[in-house]
């Protein structure tokens, strides 16, 4: 299997006297696809930053293994972060050397075939995201880490984004971790569904059958509703006074 493994043990991370992580330990083998959910302020994002190497926990431990070599990590998140002055195929090749030609074959596997010379002003949300994606899988990493990479689309977007990141990772598997306040995302492409409250992982569970899931599937609906409805009460026990419409939309 591609990818590297993970192995948090222990992570602690406080903020300003705030306690942010609270002795998380994660095992996620290469090559699995493990989503991070929970209410807002739950530390999801603050882990993925120091799986990411972007933060440093305050205390436990993290071990990235990729065989022999060391693991390359990348992160995408909901901003495409394009640069205006580069061109698609520009931004896409952003620190490397020589790649184009696997760049602009990249672009046409993400639906951006033709557009290598655009520049991002002229691109849709989801293309610009189409973009970002390619970007990060140009490195081909060990891990792909993802922060609501999906959040700020429209819903047929989404889903188009959704069903493009399992065609690829089925094509070159490799480990990724996804943050998302989307359900029935988190539900639809992973191998495991890790629940967070508080700063701690209070649930770990396995959907059924074999990812990517059909949409519109029973026992799927069954499950998404119940971790509506347990990450709703943990949104208003968070923010009493926002009200249920909104910790509606944001756990949906």
């Amino acid at each position: 299997m591609s990818g590297a493994s993970i192995r948090l043990q222990n992570i602690e991370r406080s903020f300003a006297g705030k306690r942010v992580l609270r002795n998380v330990s994660l095992d996620v083998p290469a090559g699995a696809f493990v989503s991070l959910i929970g209410a807002s302020g739950v530390g999801k994002s603050t882990l993925l930053k120091i799986v990411a190497g972007l933060d440093r926990q305050a205390g436990g431990t993290m071990t990235l293994s990729a065989g022999t070599d060391r693991a390359d990590v990348r992160m995408m998140f909901q901003e495409d972060r394009l640069l205006p002055w580069r061109t698609v195929l520009g931004n896409v090749t952003l620190g490397t050397n020589g790649q184009d030609a696997e760049a602009a074959e990249l672009l046409r596997a993400v639906g951006l075939g033709g557009r290598e010379q655009d520049y991002p002003s002229v691109l849709s949300g989801g293309q610009r995201q189409r973009a970002a994606l390619a970007r990060a899988l140009l490195h081909r990493p060990d891990v792909l880490l993802l922060d609501e990479p999906f959040g700020a689309l429209d819903a047929l977007n989404r889903a188009a984004m959704q069903e493009l990141l399992s065609r690829l990772l089925a094509q070159a598997p490799r480990t990724v971790l996804l943050v998302t306040h989307d359900v029935e995302e988190a539900l639809l492409l992973s191998d495991r569904v890790i629940v967070m409250r508080e700063g701690r992982i209070v649930r770990d569970l396995t959907p059924p059958g074999q990812r990517p899931r059909p949409r519109g599937d029973a026992e799927l609906a069954l499950l998404k509703e119940e971790l509506v409805a347990s990450l709703l009460q943990d949104d208003e026990t968070a923010s009493p006074s926002l009200g249920s419409s909104h910790a509606h939309a944001r756990a949906s």
